[in-house]
Formats: structure tokens, sequence, C-alpha cells
């Protein structure tokens, strides 16, 4: 189908056997479906749309639910997001959509459908290649909506841009060995947090490229396991999960550390009020989770149970990266990534309980 078309309605809604918590279906079509990645909001701040991938067409492409109608809208008809489906950033305005596609970051306006490329790289690839980390190509959008930072790749190096969302300009403000995930700091639009190496993941970085250090270095004899990095809105506190023993924190100003939750939190993020955490689980799979980050207990409750098969036979077992990169067979569609709506009452997942990947939306205050 063509860009701009619309589908009809196709959310149900049902509850979950063993928590009751009721949960609506996004999508029912016979094909794959997925929200951006964990530390990407699925809607804009108003909540007039839930930005998504759906594969309906044959390849994948950027839908939205129009949340008033239900309608589900195609915005993107291209051949070139296959290598690029997790980039998809909406922002917080809910006028546009950004995402890269080829060498370009892309900025796509909502009303239009009119797609403006705001920069070309003539990068040597935007990614790694593989399935996970800096193979994903994950982009940050900060709160203000005005700076866009997009990772790629010059011969063997990592480079990391900075791009102004108005009129395309650009600074790279970092080269290195390996950059993957991007967040900027929900309280800085001038902080982010990037993930270095997987033996070294936890770095931040000012918007003009000073100040580059690491936060966080992984603590070798105990074979830590760094990964899923985060941050806890009003607090200037960086959220990592050490799996799989729980989630921690660091301070960024101070650097004091302290232990939000012991259970096998797997993708763990904040809500926008910083109050409340969610998290999927895996090895074993005992739900999603919420929990409270700020009393060093985290006691975890059982949102609901996605039923998805959360490949990634890596995960059950020690740190495997301590030798360098080693190929893992993760699809990320089929891990929940849950991560909270703008106003906290909900929490979109993914899962492929159905056979094909679907987008679901599980509301909070009914469990």
């Amino acid at each position: 189908m063509a860009k701009g078309t619309v589908y009809g309605p196709e959310s149900r809604t049902f509850y979950d056997r063993c928590t009751g918590t009721c949960i609506r279906q996004v999508t029912t079509a016979s094909a794959h479906h997925h929200h951006p990645f964990f530390i990407i909001p699925a809607y804009d701040d108003a909540m007039q749309r839930l930005i998504f991938i759906s594969y309906r067409t044959g390849n994948p492409q950027i839908f939205a639910e129009e949340r008033a109608t239900g309608e589900l809208r195609q915005l993107t008809d291209r051949p070139d997001l296959a290598e690029s489906e997790w980039s998809v950033h909406p922002s917080h305005d809910g006028k546009s959509v950004f995402f890269t596609a080829g060498t370009s970051g892309w900025k796509l306006d909502l009303e239009t459908l009119e797609e403006r490329e705001l920069v070309n790289f003539a990068a040597t690839a935007m990614k790694d290649e593989g399935m996970v980390a800096s193979a994903m190509g994950t982009t940050a959008l900060s709160h203000d909506d005005k700076w866009w930072a997009i990772r790629f790749k010059v011969g063997k190096e990592s480079a990391l841009a900075i791009v102004d969302t108005d009129t395309g300009e650009h600074d790279i403000i970092l080269r290195r060995d390996s950059i993957a995930h991007l967040q900027f700091c929900p309280d800085d639009a001038n902080l982010l947090y990037y993930a270095g190496p997987l033996t070294d993941r936890v770095w931040v970085i000012h918007r003009d490229g000073s100040g580059n250090r690491r936060l966080y270095a992984r603590n070798i004899e105990k074979d830590e396991w760094i990964t899923h990095e985060t941050w806890i809105p009003g607090t200037r506190e960086l959220a990592f999960v050490d799996w799989p023993r729980g989630v921690r924190c660091v301070n960024v100003d101070t650097g004091m550390e302290r232990q939000i939750a012991t259970f096998n939190a797997w993708h763990a993020i904040s809500n926008p009020a910083g109050t409340c955490m969610v998290a999927d689980t895996n090895f074993p799979d005992i739900g999603i989770q919420i929990f409270d980050p700020r009393d060093g207990i985290g006691e975890p409750q059982t949102l609901c149970y996605p039923g998805a098969s959360s490949i990634g036979e890596h995960w059950n077992g020690p740190f495997p990266y301590a030798n360098g990169p080693v190929q893992v067979y993760a699809p990320q569609h089929t891990h929940p990534h849950p991560s909270f709506s703008p106003d906290g009452q909900h929490v979109v997942f993914t899962s492929d309980r159905s056979g094909y990947t679907q987008i679901y939306e599980a509301t909070l205050n009914n469990t």
C-alpha cells in the first residue's frame, strides 16, 4: 500500500489472566510490528499518536496510530528502511518523526508526510553488522526537539554527530572505536549518554563535544555485564542493568552510585516523573515488572506476562564479550522492550505471542 494509506482501527482489549491488567492490542495484521527501542518514546508528549514500524506492506515502514480515532496511517513508502528501522524517533511536540535511511538523516512532517533530508553523511555505513548495540542504529532527540544525535561509520571508526533539527547543520563531536545507543539527558539538552564498546559501555559527553568521559567502569573481576543504560528524569542519574543482578545507577555530577533493584530486569526504563520503572525479564521470564527506583529496594510487581519469545540464548550465561565481539542471534522484534507513555499511565510493549509480532499497551491503574 502507498504512503498516506489509512487503515481502520485494529485495537482490541483483553485482561492479563494472571494479573488482571487491562491490555490493549494495537495491531493485529498478519505481519511483524514493533515500537521504537525502549529508550526512545513511542508517543509524542500529548499522546496524539503512537509511532511504530509495520511490515504489513512487505517491508518495514513507519506507521502511526491516531489515538483519537484508532486509525492506522502509513507514513512512509521507502525501500531503504530495512537497514534503519530502529533509528526512528518521534518528536516530543508531535509534529515530526526523525529517522535515518541510506546515509542520510530525514525529518518527516506528520501533517503533510513530506520527507526532508536534513543531512547526508556520505558515511561508510550507518551501523555495524549484527543485531545488537551498535548494529541497531538508534538515534537520540533532545527533549526540546532542537538537537538530533546520530552515530555512523567512517571507515572502521564510529562517529557521533549532533544535527540542528531546523537547519540540518551538524557537527561531528566524537570519533572513536565504538558508539552504540544514545540518549539525551531529559533535564539537560546539552548532555547525552552514549554506549561505548561492550566491555566499556557507560559514557557521557556534552553536546559541543566537550566533557567526554567514562561514567562507570565495568568491574572485570566480577565479570559484570553492564547494559541497557537510560536516564532517570529529575535526578541526573543514569540507570544501567547489571545483568542479571539487577539495576543500578550513577549520578552524573557526583559519581555517587546506588542500587535500584536486585531482580533480573532486562530492559529497564523510568516513567517521565522518575517515580516508577518498568522492565521486561528473561532467563527466567517472570513477566513485565514495575518497581520504585527511589527506595533502594525496587520490589517488583508483575504488570503482565507478554508471552514474547525473547530470542537471544547468549543472555542465559556469563558475559559473552570479554574477549571481544561475538556474533549472536537476537532478533530485536522478539523482545518486549517495555516503555512508558508520556502520562505514565500506560506501558507499550511488543510480543510475538500470536506468531506475528504485535504492539500492546498495558494500563497501570488497573493492576
